[in-house]
């Protein structure tokens, strides 16, 4: 089958490689139908050092479930499926607080022996706990927001979440990639009054009035602060999702909090030392929460929003390529010329 790797920064390939198989009887074999290019794929396409051995990349798919370990009692052959982009098995304390990322028995796609999802099948580890069964009949127009729910637009919704984001609340979103583009969905979906989105590309925050922004700065540092502040009457955000992971968007995230108000970050951080004393966080009393997203905790909730109609985050896609293309859709994303890119294998 066909996988894809990345080498080192730029270097993307995909090759020739043996059918993944059940390894323990937990697994399942799935056939992958849709997957992406998530915006964190994009750290290693800037600085990953040149290697011999290439990383497997992806984890964000669709797919028809192929084959099955003995203790997969819940799941057959054929059965199409979601996966979040981390495996668990729903079942430990930490699962059953919702807090999936953390599970005792999980783990991450393309990480210590298990392929990446950028591929024409995968193996999925603690299937029953992970995998989440779709209706076999669903049009395919509502694929790509099913997809969504893997990652991007359930991580915006965790944003959200973690940031107690609801009525009466002003919202402020640093970001326009496709993760901050779907905070502002679910900062809508969850009742805000008020949501600022900071981007500065047109075609990308017109997405984001569209997905409910009431108001769009395109500043950046102490310019963009200003603005922010401006908009909100000098008091600040009420909660400030962080989507970019960048220290420019977090050093922004403390200047436009209100005080008494929450940080909640979804991008990935490039950074381990911030800023947390009088200054930034602790003279306003401010909250600072978020992390990698526990999709499989909302995404059972997400499914019917998105059969009925009610949410459409598959806006976010606007370009798409097949498989052996897929280092395309990595220059199409790293340029900015396209916000999200489907892969089809």
């Amino acid at each position: 089958m066909r996988a894809t790797f990345m080498y080192g920064a730029g270097d993307v390939r995909v090759e020739e490689v043996p059918d993944p198989t059940i390894v323990e009887p937990t697994d399942a074999i799935v056939r992958v139908t849709l997957a992406c290019v998530c915006g964190s794929d994009l750290h290693p396409y800037h600085s990953m050092p040149a290697g011999r051995e290439g990383s497997p990349m992806g984890h964000e798919f669709i797919g028809v479930v192929e084959q099955v370990g003995s203790a997969v009692t819940d799941l057959t052959p054929g059965d199409l499926v979601i996966s979040p982009f981390a495996f668990s098995d729903n079942t430990c304390p930490f699962c059953r607080e919702g807090f999936h990322t953390a599970c005792q028995h999980g783990g991450w796609y393309g990480a210590g022996g298990v392929g990446g999802a950028q591929a024409e099948k995968v193996r999925v580890p603690q299937a029953s706990g992970t995998l989440v069964s779709i209706p076999a009949d669903v049009d395919e127009k509502l694929l790509p927001s099913l997809l969504t729910l893997s990652d991007v637009y359930l991580t915006g919704y965790h944003a959200a979440h973690m940031g107690n984001v609801g009525p009466g609340k002003t919202v402020t979103v640093i970001g326009d990639g496709a993760v901050g583009l779907s905070a502002v969905l679910a900062a809508k979906q969850l009742g805000a009054e008020k949501i600022i989105l900071m981007g500065r590309h047109a075609s990308r925050t017109d997405l984001g009035r569209r997905f409910g922004a009431t108001d769009v700065v395109a500043e950046r540092g102490d310019e963009g602060i200003a603005k922010v502040l401006d908009l909100t009457g000098g008091e600040g955000s009420h909660v400030v999702l962080e989507a970019v992971g960048h220290m420019p968007a977090y050093e922004q995230a403390y200047g436009i909090v209100r005080p008494g108000g929450v940080i909640s970050r979804v991008g990935v951080p490039q950074y381990e030392d911030a800023p947390v004393g009088f200054g930034s966080l602790f003279g306003k009393n401010v909250t600072l929460n978020g992390g990698p997203a526990p999709v499989r905790a909302y995404i059972e909730a997400a499914i019917p929003q998105v059969l009925r109609g009610e949410i459409d985050p598959g806006q976010v896609f606007d370009a798409e390529t097949t498989l052996d293309d897929v280092a395309e859709a990595y220059r199409l994303m790293d340029s900015r010329e396209a916000l999200k890119v489907l892969v089809r294998p």
